[in-house]
């Protein structure tokens, strides 16, 4: 039983080295199309459709490595997808892309193919790391309410801390004793950082900070 398996592994290195060139050679190509300049007047490109236009390029090496020459896998694959049926709204459209990669790698195990469908999901992966630690992360809108007998004076350094901690914020609203922000945090961070720069400003009369929460952008 061992020497089948050994046997049937070490039949299957040719494709593994074919992988090893055509997966990483097939994202180099999608990123290349997908980074490609953006002429004067056409829209902004979104960062997530960037991401999926990538990895659908090495979801088709993927796809072509497992048909080869095999006739009936390709009918089998273009069955396979068209039993999928995904009714749930995708908010990322690299899930798109990831569903479409374990239908991939479910039909390279289905085959035998599991050299590829191991070094498949590995250097997905590696990919969807790459590409997910550059996308910007979830902002959370708040209204920042601070309380102050001097909102002239204390603007310019307000407004400096928050462009310290790099966040977005615009003013809303001044009056003669409150200024109103709206500010983006990213998702992973608390405003007590904040606060505790806002207090550290001098002020010779009473200064009060008032977060309120307004939604996910």
């Amino acid at each position: 039983m061992s020497d089948d398996i050994v046997t049937i592994l070490s039949n299957q290195i040719p494709v593994l080295a074919k992988s090893a060139v055509s997966l990483p050679i097939a994202a180099v190509l999608s990123a290349a199309l997908a980074f490609r300049p953006r002429r004067h007047g056409t829209p902004e490109r979104e960062l997530e459709v960037i991401h999926s236009q990538i990895i659908l390029g090495i979801v088709g090496a993927l796809v072509m490595l497992i048909v080869g020459e095999s006739l009936a896998r390709a009918f089998g694959i273009v069955g396979a997808a068209g039993l999928v049926r995904y009714r749930a709204r995708i908010q990322d459209p690299k899930d798109a892309g990831v569903m479409l990669s374990t239908l991939g790698l479910g039909l390279a195990a289905g085959v035998g193919l599991y050299l590829l469908a191991a070094f498949g999901t590995l250097f997905l992966l590696l990919v969807l790391w790459i590409v997910e630690s550059h996308s910007p992360k979830v902002q959370v809108s708040y209204r920042l309410k601070v309380s102050t007998s001097e909102p002239l004076k204390l603007q310019p350094k307000i407004e400096a801390v928050l462009s310290n901690h790099r966040l977005e914020h615009e003013l809303r609203n001044r009056s003669e004793d409150e200024l109103d922000y709206d500010v983006q945090i990213p998702s992973d961070r608390s405003t007590d950082e904040v606060t505790k720069s806002l207090q550290q400003l001098e002020t010779e009369s009473g200064l009060s900070f008032t977060w309120k929460l307004k939604k996910s952008a």
